[in-house]
Parts: structure tokens; sequence; C-alpha cells
């Protein structure tokens, strides 16, 4: 799954993808950035 990377700023397949569930209840995906190993979010279902 890509996601936006911040700290590099360009979209990347994120490694390590997890299911997870943000405190206001919606659904997100949270990996990490392949290059520099930044925390990477997406927003929504797969």
């Amino acid at each position: 799954m890509e996601a936006y990377c911040l700290k590099c700023r360009t979209q990347r397949q994120m490694t390590d993808p997890q299911d997870v569930t943000m405190k206001n209840g919606k659904p997100a995906t949270m990996g990490k950035c392949p290059v520099c190993g930044t925390k990477m979010y997406r927003i929504g279902k797969k």
C-alpha cells in the first residue's frame, strides 16, 4: 500500500503495514517508510 512520507515528501510503498483504529474510531493503516524509517499513516480502509 502506498502512503505519503512527510520526511521524504514523496509517495512510497510502506513496509510492515498494520491495520489500526485511531482515537476517533476511524480505521487506518500504519507502516514504515522503507528509505528513512519514519512512521507512515494512511487513513481509511484498504
